[in-house]
């Protein structure tokens, strides 16, 4: 039995290949295409994953305002901060946030489905949102693809 043939390959800054991604999230559901979206950004759907290495592709989400809550979940569902003074914690819901910008709500959604170290910040870099259809990573030629074909 030759031995070599079994080498684990680890993928580095060189080897790994990154593409540009396009989602549509016209009427995806919230958490769905978010779990989705951090695991094509995370490089999970790739043969040669490595957990430690940015190995997965920048991503372009558009029409985020077509994004679609199930159940009470507009209403219900509250996003808390804290200014850091004392008394000073403040709550949105997903309406007031949506309202404000379309695309916090996906963008809150995917960062915390990222590690939470100088990984998952360098990995949410790869993430663009776009309210709209327009988007302005044309030049980059992303690669439009549906979600509902991944697993």
């Amino acid at each position: 039995m030759n031995t070599l043939s079994y080498k684990t390959v680890s993928a580095n800054s060189a080897t790994v290949n990154k593409e540009w991604v396009l989602v549509d999230a016209d009427g995806q559901t919230l958490g769905r295409l978010a779990s989705k979206v951090a695991k094509l950004i995370r490089g999970k759907y790739k043969p040669n994953f490595t957990p430690h290495v940015d190995c997965g592709d920048n991503v372009v989400i558009i029409n985020a305002e077509k994004i679609v809550l199930t159940g009470n979940k507009w209403r219900d569902k509250s996003y808390i901060r804290h200014t850091g003074y004392p008394g000073g914690q403040r709550s949105l819901t997903a309406t007031e946030m949506f309202e404000k910008d379309p695309t916090r709500l996906i963008e809150k959604a995917v960062k915390g489905m990222l590690p939470k170290n100088i990984l998952g910040a360098a990995l949410y870099r790869n993430l663009y949102v776009y309210a709209g259809g327009e988007h302005k990573q044309a030049g980059q030629e992303p690669k439009a693809i549906n979600l509902n074909d991944l697993k």
